[in-house]
């Protein structure tokens, strides 16, 4: 790990600006990615800043009746939140899908949106990727890839987002509230946050040099039956090969997001439309322009196996 500076900001105004004024500098919370990319010296910051101090650990209701979820609400704090567990099942079970108890009982709202991917070629410092290196090229195509994209790839990226709480986030049609260094604020569309890696993979999210994520918010509940489907190589702590989440209605409308497929949580407005008439058709337009290699086309069969897995298990429950 290489030297750093540190400080404890005491506003997300002043954390903003101070991280947009100081070259080499980056946020941080509770760090279950970031020191782990700092001790491969994949990630050099020259200065933290920690925003763990910002009081944005609250979850409150909104006044339209959705659910405002501070930055800095841990995972498991947020899993187990009563509201989140009655109206936004699927977000709290796809919470209890991802890490370790450990790990949860640290990691944050907003720092499990920024998580960076789990390419192993990304992680390697001896391999090509223009993730970590922009120019560099990219290991991956040609090689190991069982793990990796079919969906939204490039020439220059095809890796995976890993996040199991941001596909929910995603079905659940989440605005990401930020602080600007300017002082102002925005919110953003889950469906806009992330970015697919065209020939920039290293930026991965809309976010400007030195904005803050403050607050997640969701909608007023939409009931239905809420499913979060993960297929993974072992039972715990691993990273989705395919993951579902689903809101399925009472009559079989519904709304689908996936993940293990893309750069970002995948979701396709068609295939919603087509829920009603079974897997094999929302399969086909979920992986419309899909490409694969030799060893992640078992993906193409898994997805539609899911769906039907998310279909069947939503008939049981309703």
């Amino acid at each position: 790990m290489k030297p750093f500076t540190y400080t404890r900001a005491t506003s997300p105004a002043e954390a903003a600006a101070a991280v947009a004024r100081t070259p080499g500098a980056k946020f941080i919370a509770g760090g279950t990615n970031l020191l782990d990319l700092m001790k491969l010296q994949i990630e050099t910051p020259a200065h933290l800043i920690d925003v763990q101090d910002l009081k944005l650990d609250r979850i409150e209701k909104t006044k339209d009746g959705g659910l405002r979820i501070g930055a800095l609400v841990r995972n498991t704090a947020l899993a187990s939140d009563e509201t989140v567990r009655r109206d936004y099942g699927v977000l709290s079970r796809a919470l209890l899908a991802g890490a370790s108890g450990q790990l949860r009982n640290k990691a944050t709202t907003a720092g499990n949106l920024l998580q960076r991917t789990r390419c192993p070629y990304f992680y390697d410092t001896n391999q090509a990727c223009n993730k970590r290196k922009p120019g560099s090229g990219c290991a991956a195509i040609g090689g190991f890839s069982r793990n990796l994209a079919i969906l939204g790839t490039s020439d220059a990226c095809i890796a995976t987002h890993p996040s199991d709480m941001a596909v929910a986030m995603r079905v659940l049609d989440a605005t990401v509230e930020t602080a600007r260094p300017d002082g102002g604020t925005r919110a953003i569309a889950i469906a806009d946050f992330h970015t697919l890696p065209g020939k920039t993979p290293h930026i991965e999210t809309v976010l400007a040099p030195g904005e803050l994520i403050t607050a997640v918010t969701l909608p007023a509940p939409v009931g239905g039956t809420h499913i979060y489907h993960k297929v993974r190589d072992r039972a715990s702590y691993a990273f989705a090969l395919i993951s579902v989440a689903a809101v399925i209605q009472p009559g079989g409308r519904g709304r689908l997001a996936f993940g293990g497929l893309a750069h970002k949580p995948w979701q396709v407005d068609a295939a919603d439309q087509k829920i009603g008439s079974g897997a094999k058709p929302v399969a086909a337009a979920v992986l419309a322009g899909a490409k694969t290699t030799s060893q992640n086309a078992f993906k193409l069969p898994l997805v539609e196996r899911s769906i039907s897995a998310v279909f069947a298990e939503a008939r049981a429950q309703a």
